[in-house]
């Protein structure tokens, strides 16, 4: 029995890391919506990696705060991280210029 629940564990754990996607908040209406989304950085990411995969943003900004907050802004969404990692990454309205 011992076997089972320690794979159960180890299957649940892997399940739990792995990105099934970015959180993106999107702006509906001034409605806020969560929807997952693959073509955005997944929260966790590190700012090198997102660099290597979307490239230099448009513009960044920051650090501010303790925590440190800082936002890249690219032309469909913009990043927040805290430190150098990924937090959340938001969807820019139809029609709404980056870094606005």
């Amino acid at each position: 029995m011992r076997q089972p629940l320690t794979a159960l564990a180890l299957c649940l754990a892997l399940g739990l890391t792995a990105p099934a996607g970015a959180t993106i908040v999107r702006l509906d209406g001034g409605r806020l919506t969560v929807v997952e989304d693959a073509a955005a950085p997944a929260r966790g990411m590190s700012m090198r990696h997102v660099l290597q995969r979307y490239g230099q943003p448009l513009r960044r900004r920051g650090p501010v705060g303790r925590p440190p907050i800082t936002r890249w802004d690219y032309p469909a969404f913009s990043v927040y991280f805290e430190g150098r990692y990924v937090i959340h990454a938001v969807r820019h309205g139809a029609g709404q210029p980056a870094g606005h």
